[in-house]
């Protein structure tokens, strides 16, 4: 777990002057035609979850007993059983008929903690090599003071995982919400498989959990009716209208047997916020005004909003050729607060006059989300938008423009410019999710601790509580751990702050953050719905939040970042290495026991390296990753103050 620091010293640590302003003043963001693919609405299946794994529940009956068919597919029998804060006695019966004695379950047997940061639930986790391939049982049996139910979290042959994604992110009570799945693989050159070629899914079904803790089970189908594309496609879906606002989980269930004729079991948790907005477009045109300072305030009309609510807004500026051709003349977006008015998003006309473009204008692809989990609340394919004739750029006008920050970030605020601040440069250590202070400050030169310490807060949230700690300084750059990385790019991308005064080194170092999410955050979200979700369930960390988070998430800003990511050390080459037991029943390897390397990475970022034999956080097989005096001593030196 996380290092904590000594409450006198944390209390220290958290003394902040006055925020430089009481209210965050967002940027106005742009950026050129060849960055439109990446801001747009990402496909769900590009963020599907990749699961070897299965989580499954267990009710115990009127004596509290229950029992589980666990299929064995390669000889080794991997698992966690989830029980609360009680105890579970176990006993496995073989395919034959023969129990395996309880002394040898006790002796492949350790406690453990299945978590993310500092929250987690306990359990116990067996694991014995060497058994028949096929359908065991596990029978379970309620200790006293146990919990009546809970979960047992088995690992399967990592050659055969379920792919499973949302088929959309219309995420609002009362909207259908659908649900893929199949089967993924690979052959013995490495290239990708899917459906029949790796197996053969039997049963399908969806596992819903509502916000209120009621469950309820649909089947997933295969027979091109409903939310399923093609019958007979091996792609199974299913799907279910939610009745209120609020965290659901839809849990996807598969059975079937492997290409070896083996049986196997997955799932794969998703998390999905529910959201409810009164939010909807107006009727008519947006309109663009030029304005006293030179830039454009587009105003997209509302028929309905939330009060005091606010919004990250993204679309496409497009004009035409002056002939038939349409012209792509810049994306624009921005965290707006529309209160009473419009939606206003800003636009140098610059971007105009570098695409060269004419009359008749458009926003294309406009989509406004809420700003904590990227839900599309309304959204346009076209809509048309007036400009007045004495904005429309200069004939000719294109080949002198070049792009500056005024054009990507919109006007400096004055209370962010260098001379409004009030000390000093300052190199910020940011820990991450439902952790503490976890950085070495004596490591860091002029370095201060930014400290939230155990507690859940969205990328949104958690950037603007760094914004006002670092306010106390002219300027900042920042060293982060997990997704302390995501908040720092995030405050970056959205708000003026003391980033954007630092100089002098890299911007935004990072070691350990899931810019891409993490399959933990999706487990931790199922099981904390029986035990309690420990620091609670963050969407922002799931593959489709990640995603759905950086499709909004500027290329300019992407280039200040430069992260690191770490992974157990192999000892040999005959057995499995971790970082933590618990969590590798779960992730792919390489890891680092709460990030699998392939989704630490942040395209358009610098990645600075992948070290071997350091994990995420102390208490893990090896080092925690940010205790690395080296590398911390280069982060420190490099960095921007």
């Amino acid at each position: 777990m996380p290092e904590r620091i000594r409450p006198g010293l944390a209390a220290l640590l958290c003394l902040c002057a006055p925020a430089a302003f009481a209210q965050p003043v967002a940027k106005q963001l742009a950026g050129p035609p060849e960055e439109m693919a990446a801001m747009r609405a990402p496909d769900p299946a590009a963020a599907a979850i990749l699961s070897k794994s299965a989580l499954l529940p267990v009710t115990m009956d009127a004596a509290g007993r229950a029992a589980l068919a666990l299929p064995v597919e390669n000889g080794r029998l991997n698992l966690m059983l989830l029980s609360g804060d009680g105890e579970w006695q176990a006993e496995l019966v073989a395919p034959d008929g023969r129990a395996l004695p309880a002394p040898a379950l006790a002796a492949n047997s350790r406690a453990a903690v299945l978590g993310i940061g500092g929250g987690g639930h306990n359990g116990r986790q067996l694991r014995i090599d060497g058994l028949a391939r096929g359908a065991w049982i596990l029978r379970l049996r309620q200790g006293a003071g146990a919990p009546a139910r809970g979960y047992v979290l088995l690992e399967g042959d990592p050659a055969t995982e379920l792919a499973s994604h949302a088929l959309h992110r219309r995420w609002r009570p009362g909207e259908p919400l659908a649900f893929a799945a199949t089967l993924a693989g690979r052959d013995p050159r490495g290239d990708a498989l899917l459906g029949a070629r790796v197996g053969r899914i039997e049963r399908a079904r969806l596992r819903v959990v509502a916000p209120d803790g009621r469950e309820t089970e649909r089947p997933m189908r295969d027979d091109g009716r409903g939310e399923d594309r093609a019958a007979g496609d091996a792609s199974f879906a299913g799907g279910f209208v939610p009745d209120a606002e609020g965290t659901w989980i839809a849990q996807v269930v598969v059975e079937g047997i492997d290409a070896r004729g083996t049986r196997f079991v997955r799932t794969a948790e998703h998390v999905v916020p529910v959201v409810r907005s009164a939010l909807r477009l107006g009727d008519g045109s947006a309109a663009a005004t030029l304005g006293d300072d030179g830039r454009l305030s587009i105003a997209v009309p509302l028929a309905a909003r939330d009060p005091g609510r606010r919004y990250r807004v993204l679309a496409e500026v497009w004009g035409g050729d002056g002939r038939a051709a349409a012209v792509p003349v810049a994306w624009i977006g921005g965290m707006v607060e529309p209160g009473d008015g419009p939606l206003r998003l800003g636009l140098d006309p610059r971007w105009l006059a570098r695409a060269g473009a004419q009359p008749p204008f458009e926003l294309r692809g406009l989509r406004v989300e809420d700003a904590d989990h990227f839900v599309p609340l309304a959204t346009a394919e076209r809509l048309p938008l007036a400009l007045s004739a004495r904005a429309l750029p200069r004939e000719g006008a294109a080949a002198a423009v070049a792009i500056d920050e005024r054009m990507r970030m919109g006007p400096r605020p004055a209370v962010a410019a260098p001379a409004a601040a009030k000390a000093g440069g300052r190199l910020l250590l940011v820990h991450g999710y439902c952790s503490a202070g976890v950085w070495p400050q004596a490591q860091f030169a002029q370095a201060s601790t930014f400290l939230d310490a155990n507690q859940n807060r969205s990328h949104d949230q958690f950037a603007q509580r760094l914004r006002d700690f670092g306010a106390q300084w002219t300027s900042f750059g920042t060293v982060a751990h997990s997704q302390g990385g995501a908040a720092a790019l995030h405050l970056y991308s959205y708000y003026w702050s003391g980033l954007d005064n630092a100089a002098g080194g890299r911007l935004m170092q990072s070691v350990g953050t899931p810019y891409q999410g993490t399959n933990l955050a999706g487990i931790i979200a199922t099981i904390g719905n029986w035990f309690g979700a420990a620091c609670g369930t963050n969407s922002n960390m799931t593959y489709d939040g990640a995603s759905a988070w950086l499709a909004g998430i500027p290329a300019w800003a992407r280039a200040q970042v430069h992260y690191h990511t770490t992974a157990f050390r192999t000892t040999n080459w005959w057995t499995n290495d971790y970082c933590h037991m618990a969590s590798d029943l779960v992730l792919s390897d390489p890891e680092d026991g709460t990030v699998e390397q392939a989704y630490g990475q942040l395209p358009g970022a610098t990645n600075r390296g992948h070290t071997v034999g350091q994990c995420h956080t102390t208490g893990m097989r090896d080092p925690a990753q940010y205790l690395d005096a080296a590398r911390n001593a280069a982060m420190s030196a490099n960095a921007a103050r």
